[in-house]
């Protein structure tokens, strides 16, 4: 069972939320992060390397001193201010006319070493690494992860009893998504709260896998270096934004390969023919409408792609998988990519960027071909959490991504 906790949130006052509000670290580069941000944007603080000119290294120290002095400026301007006492918030996200609610909490450390909080992708260490570092210098989990759990009708009646009310946030970011945010400040629903997560058996990463194992290892790095460590100290906790599992949506996050490993076009249609049924679709795009469908851009022409039957282990968690199948029986049989995570003729696609971004990488010269796959389900990610097994690599993209800025949880 799961353990959560209040915390007295670090936030921009009502009136500069938009402005400190922003995307994600991992979601824009230095350039584009420097273009985006006005003064007193998170971005400063998250990607500190972009008020040098030229751009420095955002692993440099100077980065990282810059990151701590901009943090610690943004408190005493007055743009981030600690909340007087430790609430929960309810943050919610409006894309596409449909909205999620969600909980921010401080999850427990031990829980994501006693596998409670159940990750379905590998970590790179050079990734964790950075990460550690930002959380270990600023003393803060400045960005939030973004967890899921099995929902719970209780919990679902006392968000609803806050969302009637005044948010306290409530804006529309420049990519269109709504972004509201409501404190919950009467302490009996924070107790209840506290005690309902009590019964529920796990929380399950939906995106900031690297945040998570991150901070993980500054508790744990902070507890031996505590000689009166007692196990209820702050930085036993993280911040996440948790969603009940119905409330969240997987979009599809597809592959574009550069060259064709020495085929022609109609080789390479004759070699998937072998596993797939194959039917030109003309030029117009084609999106997979189930499991097992994918669709293929190649010289100007979209093309479906059916698994034939006994390509694939339905009863494997992740044989079952789209990434899979095509990993298995394109990629690497036909294509000769072996490593997802490490060979450099593949690259991969959000669907946010919607298949005409497939085609126009593929008509640019740039790539050869590209494969569209039909988004995996929630479902799908908890059982394999559940086995204990992972997705390959680039297998789940959610969307809205949490914005930055609206809580910030200190360490001490």
């Amino acid at each position: 069972m799961v353990k959560v906790r209040p915390f007295a949130a670090v936030r921009p006052p009502k009136q500069y939320v938009e402005e400190v509000a922003a995307r994600p670290y991992d979601v824009l580069n230095s350039v584009e992060a420097k273009a985006e941000a006005g003064e007193k944007s998170l971005l400063h603080i998250t990607k500190p390397e972009i008020d040098f000119d030229p751009i420095i290294d955002e692993h440099s120290q100077p980065a990282y001193d810059k990151a701590v002095e901009n943090f610690k400026e943004w408190q005493e301007k007055g743009w981030l201010v600690q909340d007087e006492k430790p609430y929960y918030y309810v943050y919610a996200q409006t894309m596409d006319g449909r909205t999620q609610y969600g909980l921010v909490v401080c999850a427990h450390t031990d829980d994501y070493a006693e596998g409670k909080i159940k990750k379905h992708e590998l970590t790179r260490k050079d990734k964790e690494d950075d990460r550690m570092i930002h959380v270990r210098i600023q003393d803060a989990n400045i960005e939030p992860v973004f967890f899921s759990y099995p929902d719970n009708d209780e919990i679902n009646t006392i968000v609803n009893k806050y969302i009637v009310g005044e948010p306290e946030y409530d804006f529309v970011a420049a990519d269109g998504f709504g972004h509201h945010f409501w404190v919950i400040d009467d302490q009996n629903d924070i107790d209840r709260i506290t005690e309902i997560f009590a019964g529920i058996p796990a929380f399950y990463v939906a995106d900031g896998h690297h945040r998570t194992a991150a901070a993980a290892r500054v508790g744990a790095e902070k507890r031996e270096g505590n000689p009166d460590h007692t196990g209820q100290e702050e930085y036993n906790w993280f911040m996440t934004v948790a969603f009940p599992e119905s409330h969240l949506k997987i979009i599809d996050y597809n592959r574009v390969v550069k060259d064709l490993n020495g085929l022609t076009a109609e080789q390479l249609i004759a070699a998937i023919g072998e596993d797939f049924e194959v039917k030109e679709e003309g030029a117009e795009i084609y999106t997979p409408g189930k499991l097992h469908e994918f669709s293929m851009y190649l010289e100007g022409k979209w093309y479906s792609l059916v698994a034939k039957e006994g390509r694939y282990d339905d009863n494997d968690p992740i044989g079952v998988l789209d990434v899979t199948i095509l990993s298995n029986l394109v990629l690497d049989k036909i294509l000769g990519i072996k490593d997802l995570r490490t060979d450099k003729r593949i690259d991969f696609v959000g669907g946010i960027r919607g298949l005409g971004e497939l085609s126009r990488r593929v008509d640019s010269g740039e790539m050869a071909v590209a494969f569209a796959l039909y988004p995996v389900s929630m479902k799908q990610l908890v059982d394999i959490a559940d086995s204990g097994n992972i997705m390959p690599p680039k297998t789940t993209w959610f969307e809205p991504k949490l914005r930055s800025g609206l809580a910030i949880h200190k360490l001490s």
